[in-house]
């Protein structure tokens, strides 16, 4: 019994960091398409710039809450890199690749439906991908489980549903 509910905390913290890095590289993402697009650059500059803005905004997101616990800014940004590299990796790998492989969903343009419904799609199957890889991570003590020791010192009150 004890040993489910242990497992049921694990998957809930994976979703949880998933979400975070999710709201990180959706901000990024929507700005890097916007921005490429709006300026007419090639596939392959719209999502080098969407990538490197999820970047940094997934570690930007993880940060802030890091050094406002009282971590030096040197210290968060090792916590974040060690936290959401390979959340971020995967997440933007899939959400890329989704939208390469929906034809006309980088041609679409910024007015049009098929390139936010790609985007919302592409997200939600990259959402899907990492849950599993955060779970991994976090099992191990890596990924975010590293971001925990700084979350207002311990576990008590936080993530009780």
């Amino acid at each position: 019994m004890e040993h489910g509910s242990a497992q049921q905390s694990l998957t809930r913290l994976a979703v949880s960091a998933t979400l975070h890095c999710l709201t990180g590289c959706a901000i990024g993402e929507v700005l890097g398409m916007v921005i490429g697009t709006a300026l007419g650059w090639s596939d392959l500059s719209t999502i080098v710039l969407a990538v490197a803005l999820a970047f940094v905004f997934g570690y930007a997101l993880t940060i802030r809450p890091v050094v406002k616990s009282g971590l030096p800014l040197r210290a968060a940004i090792g916590v974040a890199l060690a936290a959401d590299t390979v959340s971020i990796a995967v997440m933007e790998i899939v959400d890329n690749g989704v939208m390469l492989l929906v034809p006309g969903a980088m041609e679409a343009g910024l007015a049009s439906w098929l390139f936010w419904g790609s985007l919302v799609f592409a997200l939600a199957v990259a959402f899907v991908v990492t849950v599993p890889v955060n779970r991994w991570l976090i099992s191990r003590g890596k990924g975010h489980a590293v971001v925990h020791q700084y979350h207002g010192g311990g576990h008590e009150g936080h993530h009780q549903h």
